[in-house]
Order: structure tokens, then sequence, then C-alpha cells
């Protein structure tokens, strides 16, 4: 495990790449349940019983616990992202996000942080509709970075979300989006942003989240899995890439326990907007 990084000044530098790599926990074996799964199958495994089963009987997701396999996962996907996630959100996560950026009423000038930025939407989105912002986009992926950077004049930062080289208090709104599941530590996490976050400042989140209703998450997480068996089998000969989606949620929670949770960590107010019958949430959080 590594410990925090020594404190230092950050600069607003738009090619500033730091990357911090903390290994949580022993890298496991690469699982290859899924693989040997689909060979037993002449087809796509539409069975939603045998899907329901396999899910229940994956562990905890490799690359949830060794950042190495969570950042070749994503380098791969980098070029399809965002198809993927508008395919999987029936072209609404464009929308979602939209609102979320909207509903946080931020100030002309205000700090702003993209963590687990991805291709940057969230960053894109905020200096719109605020040019004046100053926006640092946060990402483990130094490929996801890249995109990033090319789309707007976001300062990137590859980093870790349970280290992050900032000093306390230095934003005013934290942004994260389809970043939650992937944190091998929920709670960490939250008191990392929060510790970046100044008093009065807010936590906006957009991710999957496990419907309340136990027959619709069964068949939410089922209708993920064999969407992401396809695309992964379509776009990149690897059903693993995307069913890795639903592998990451099985183990999650659901809207109302996050904004639980995040009320748990010190967050005064929490607001939520959910989606898909609560298979997806937005949460406005404001830190007390």
């Amino acid at each position: 495990m590594s410990s925090r990084p020594p404190a230092f000044s950050f600069q607003w530098d738009k090619h500033s790449c730091l990357s911090l790599r903390a290994v949580h926990g022993a890298p496991p074996r690469r699982q290859e349940c899924l693989r040997h799964f689909l060979r037993r199958r002449e087809s796509l495994p539409w069975d939603i019983a045998a899907v329901v089963r396999f899910l229940q009987q994956m562990k905890v997701p490799a690359e949830k616990s060794d950042w190495r396999l969570m950042r070749q996962m994503f380098g791969a996907i980098a070029p399809r992202y965002d198809f993927v996630t508008r395919v999987f959100s029936y072209g609404m996560d464009r929308s979602w996000k939209q609102f979320a950026v909207e509903r946080a009423a931020l100030y002309e000038s205000a700090r702003v942080l993209d963590l687990a930025c991805g291709t940057g939407d969230f960053s894109q989105i905020v200096l719109k509709s605020l040019p004046a912002a100053k926006v640092a986009a946060v990402d483990l992926t130094e490929r996801m970075l890249g995109l990033t950077r090319s789309r707007s004049s976001t300062r990137v930062v590859c980093a870790d979300a349970m280290a992050l080289p900032f000093p306390d208090g230095l934003f005013d709104c934290v942004f994260v989006g389809y970043g939650l599941r992937n944190f091998p530590n929920l709670s960490g996490a939250i008191q990392e942003m929060g510790r970046v976050t100044r008093r009065g400042g807010m936590m906006v989140s957009l991710d999957f989240f496990l419907p309340a209703n136990r027959l619709w998450r069964k068949l939410y997480l089922a209708y993920l899995y064999a969407q992401g068996a396809f695309w992964g089998l379509l776009l990149h000969g690897r059903p693993r890439l995307y069913t890795y989606i639903p592998d990451s949620l099985r183990g999650f929670i659901s809207t109302a326990e996050f904004s639980a949770l995040l009320k748990r960590m010190g967050y005064a107010r929490v607001d939520t907007r959910s989606y898909l019958c609560g298979g997806i949430g937005v949460h406005w959080a404001v830190k007390a």
C-alpha cells in the first residue's frame, strides 16, 4: 500500500500530468471465468436466469483491486468510451450530465475537479457554460486524459482518487461520473473528495446503482451483462471489457444507500435524481 504523497503547491499548468500509482491490495490473478462461460455457450447468453446465477457466483472484480488491471481495461476502451456510455444510457448520458452541472449552480470563476473524468464530458460542459472556471481533470488512465486534453483546455492530472495531489479545500465542486463503483474503498474516496472540497462546496456524482426492487435489480444486471457481452465482442472481441459494468455493480449500493452514506460522512444536504427505475442516479451533496 502506498502512503499519501507529500504536499506540494498545485500549479494550474495546462500540460501537467502527474502520475501517482497506488496498489490497493495484492494483485489477484486475472479472472477468466467470464471467457470460459461464453465458450460453453454457442451464442450470447440471453437466458436471464443463467446470467443472474453466473453474476451471483462471481467475486469482486480483479480490476477493482489492482490499479494496473483497471488502467489496462480503461486504456483499451478509451476510443469507444463515449459511444458505449451513450448506448448503455439509451442516449441520455449527455443530458444527465448537463442537468447535473446546471443544478450545481456554480459561480463563473469556480474551481472544479472532474474526478475519474474519462474523456472529460463534465469538464467540457462546465467550461462551455463557465469559460472562466478553473477545471482540473483527474483519471488513472493516461489514454483517457489524452482524449480529455484534446477536446478542451482542461488541466489534466493522472492520479489516484484515493490520494489526490491537491491541498485541502481547493475546489468549489467535485464532479465524478461513473467512477464511484471503481473505487476500492468508497468511504475512503468520499473522504478524500471531501478533503479537497471547501466548506460549503459541492460533490456531484452520476453513476450506475442497484435498483431497490429486487426483481428489477436482477433484470437490470442481466440486461447490462447481455449488452456488455455483445458490445465487448463486437467492438473489441473481448466481452469482459463491458461486462465489468454489471460485475462492479453487483456488490454496489442503491441511490438511497449512497445518500445515507454521504450524510454520515459529513455532507449537510444531499439531493438525488434517479433514472431507469433506480439503475442510474445523480447526487448533489453540500459539504458541511
